[in-house]
């Protein structure tokens, strides 16, 4: 028996962000047909689980154009619509959407909002999305993370003597009101 992994999805003018949300996939199929009919298996977990979808999307697609990343947590595609517009939903027919499709509002930009100024992932590379490791940062910050530390040992060093110099005199200076 099959499952069918969470799905979100966004949308442009232009294009539909549709993003698989199935970690450690293995044997991905992504097929994508022009008429917008979108299919999708792949085994994911422990127990090699075996996971399918079939959408079809509201409307026609350009299928050259259009393009996939397969990363580490997540399966995302770019879809290129067949002509520019704005769809109504992600999914054909009168129906409401299935439960595992949600929409991405990460992504999402309002119909009035899109312009000229949009953020367009089209030219980017997607093969090095899963290398992206903390390392190259760590590098740049590991000096400076260093000297702040060494700075801030030696004030409290300073400030632990004078502290204790501070206490040593308020204390005298009690036990003499005291006393009088």
């Amino acid at each position: 028996m099959s499952r069918h992994p969470e799905v979100k999805w966004a949308q442009r003018l232009d294009k539909v962000y549709i993003t698989v949300q199935l970690p450690d996939a293995r044997d991905v199929k992504v097929n994508l047909e022009p008429d917008g009919s979108f299919t999708f298996s792949a085994t994911a977990g422990a127990g090699n689980n075996t996971y399918e979808l079939q959408m079809d999307l509201f409307d026609k697609v350009n299928k050259e154009a259009s393009k996939i990343n397969i990363g580490v947590r997540s399966i995302f595609c770019v879809v290129e619509k067949a002509e520019r517009g704005w769809w109504k939903k992600l999914l054909r027919g009168d129906g409401k959407a299935p439960h595992y499709v949600k929409v991405d509002w990460d992504k999402w930009v309002d119909e009035d909002d899109d312009g000229p100024g949009d953020l367009d992932l089209g030219g980017m590379d997607f093969s090095n999305f899963g290398n992206m490791g903390g390392d190259a940062m760590d590098d740049d910050f590991e000096d400076s993370d260093d000297e702040g530390q060494a700075e801030k040992t030696e004030n409290v060093q300073k400030t632990g003597d004078a502290e204790t110099t501070g206490e040593a005199s308020s204390e005298a200076k009690t036990e003499t009101s005291a006393s009088t």
